[in-house]
């Protein structure tokens, strides 16, 4: 497996990961027990917000779960390492699985 094929799965493990931890605090989210939070917002950007009838609560916890997650993604890499270096290990020795099925 060549280097740029490592790092294409890499990057195909982490926007898979990623896409189903947003949907898993979509749904968290969905569900969840609200707790009051004081927050220190700009000022002008509450103005902004408010003349665009945006919903600052909903765009804050979409903001911090977004934080949440970019958190989370390295500790999930370190996590997996093992198996994703497996994985390679894997294909590296016995190529792609079902690579003659493939159509690109």
């Amino acid at each position: 497996m060549s280097g740029n094929q490592r790092r294409l799965a890499a990057v195909t493990v982490q926007c898979a990961y990623t896409h189903v931890a947003e949907a898993i605090m979509r749904k968290i989210a969905a569900n969840a027990v609200r707790q009051p939070a004081n927050l220190s917002i700009d000022s002008q950007i509450m103005k902004e917000a408010k003349g665009l009838n945006v919903n600052v609560s909903q765009a804050a916890e979409a903001g911090i779960a977004e934080a949440v997650a970019a958190e989370k993604t390295p500790l999930w890499k370190l996590e997996n390492r093992a198996t994703m270096d497996a994985w390679n290990d894997y294909v590296d020795k016995h190529g792609v699985p079902l690579k003659e099925h493939r159509q690109f």
